[in-house]
């Protein structure tokens, strides 16, 4: 797997990185993807969540696909449009729309730890598929996972009476699943595609699905009233967070094992939990603090058990 993410990497290092060097990226990655739950936070306070991620993901999309186009890469052809099309629907328009959509109700720190514990919808898929078996030690892995949610959730009953609190709960539960799948369906057609080229078109395909499904459904603002905060976060969002941290992402994958490279997705909620505190006031207590770590440190638990089962499907968290 690793040697064909350098075969397919669109970056040309004319240096052999250090591990010094993999080891920032790895870091600049943990920070990145974990302020842009904050970055749409802000975003979304001003314009309707899905416009906000369709704008995003049409910029993102365009850098990639001007990118590639640079490089002389070729377009899917025929039935290959096939995987890109149903990734660009889980990735992008159900998982990055719904989350996105999600933190207008909720906490970015509350969303990026929901976000964080996708890795338990791959192993109760397995489960069901028959293709793996809980394991003692990630049986106490789902306990820790649910009993850090219940100690979050517990300062939030409370929410529960708003409507727009459950609904952005189910938002970003929603978009966990739709990940889940989208992980698993890359699996399977891996081979079939460039990874790296087809992310970029996902990215142009969704956004040009939300900002139509915006258009028809009304929920969206005159481009010229979109106010300077929400355009600093989609342009934050779509450079720092989807070409910036990817192109770091990268980086780390070719110099560093991707068990250590996997670290960062329970490292972002922390920071997003940290700048959402500092920046929006948002709740920083014990019970989300201590909540949040016996909920990543469970997820940790049962993702390492499902790769002992199956060293060759590492869950990308």
């Amino acid at each position: 797997m690793l040697t064909r993410l350098k075969q397919a990497n669109p970056l040309t290092f004319h240096k052999k990185g250090t591990h010094a060097k993999a080891l920032l990226a790895l870091a600049l990655v943990s920070f990145l993807w974990g302020t842009t739950w904050v970055a749409s936070k802000a975003g979304v306070k001003h314009m309707p969540a899905l416009q906000l991620a369709g704008i995003r993901q049409l910029i993102g999309g365009l850098l990639y696909v001007v990118f590639f186009a640079a490089k002389g890469r070729t377009f899917p052809k025929g039935k290959q449009w096939w995987p890109v099309i149903i990734l660009s629907i889980l990735n992008f328009l159900l998982s990055n729309g719904l989350s996105t959509w999600g933190v207008k109700y909720i906490s970015s720190g509350l969303g990026a730890i929901i976000g964080a514990v996708f890795p338990l919808w791959l192993v109760i898929i397995a489960m069901i598929a028959g293709t793996s078996k809980l394991t003692t030690k990630a049986i106490i892995g789902f306990i820790m996972g649910f009993a850090g949610i219940c100690i979050i959730f517990y300062d939030h009953l409370q929410d529960f009476f708003n409507a727009d609190f459950r609904f952005g709960i189910f938002l970003s539960v929603t978009a966990t699943l739709s990940w889940a799948f989208a992980t698993l369906y890359t699996k399977q057609q891996a081979a079939s595609f460039n990874p790296y080229f087809s992310i970029g078109l996902q990215m142009l395909i969704s956004g040009i699905a939300l900002t139509g499904i915006t258009r028809l459904t009304g929920d969206h603002i005159p481009i010229s009233q979109i106010p300077l905060e929400s355009w600093l976060s989609i342009a934050y969002l779509a450079i720092a967070g989807s070409v910036l941290a990817f192109m770091a992402y990268l980086y780390a994958l070719q110099h560093l094992p991707t068990e250590q490279v996997s670290i960062y997705a329970y490292i972002n909620p922390i920071v997003a939990i940290l700048i959402g505190a500092w920046l929006f006031d948002e709740k920083l207590n014990a019970f989300i603090t201590i909540g949040g770590l016996v909920a990543i440190i469970g997820v940790y638990m049962v993702n390492e058990s499902f790769r002992r089962q199956h060293p060759s499907k590492r869950l990308p968290s």
